[in-house]
């Protein structure tokens, strides 16, 4: 196999955009959104964090007791950021629906969505497309002198009718 430097990747800017679930969804890395995906503001310097998480058990054989095989009995697939631009957009993405330009804490769970995340390096672009997301997690907001507010969320990914949580598409200029 060869090394090849030119195919090291960073994710030097990009976007995260929201949608209602059922918004028509971009099916490559390059085409112009839907009208209904509306961009969340600025991120953290932190980016965006994807993580997989699986559970397994293991199944053993009675004769020596040695595992004979392993079964998934669980998955889940995530991306956390935390939002640093204050608009209606990163609001309602971690509140839920605003009442005009009032925020209204409830404790009710927000809605599923669908999410689309740019990532950008130079010429190169990945886009990950979560057809069905929810803001599961919402972290602490912390109102100081001297560092930006932000709204760290957490958004799970459910299967589509295809049984995909999320379509990762990659184009090259």
């Amino acid at each position: 196999m060869a090394l090849d430097a030119t195919n090291v990747r960073a994710g030097t800017t990009g976007a995260v955009y929201v949608a209602p679930e059922g918004s028509t969804l971009p099916t490559d890395a390059s085409t112009a959104l839907d009208a209904a995906f509306l961009d969340t503001g600025y991120i953290s310097e932190d980016g965006v964090t994807e993580a997989q998480d699986s559970s397994t058990s293991d199944i053993k054989a009675w004769q020596n007791a040695a595992v004979v095989r392993k079964i998934q009995d669980s998955h889940d697939l995530t991306y956390q950021f935390t939002m640093i631009e204050t608009n209606d957009v990163s609001l309602e993405t971690y509140y839920g629906p605003l009442n005009g330009t009032t925020v209204e804490i409830k404790g009710e769970e927000l809605p599923h969505q669908a999410f689309v995340l740019s990532v950008i390096d130079g010429d190169h672009t990945l886009r990950a497309v979560i057809p069905d997301g929810q803001v599961t997690e919402r972290g602490e907001v912390v109102y100081q002198n001297g560092d930006v507010t932000g709204r760290p969320v957490t958004v799970t990914c459910y299967p589509d009718v295809s049984g995909v949580k999320a379509y990762v598409y990659r184009a090259e200029a």
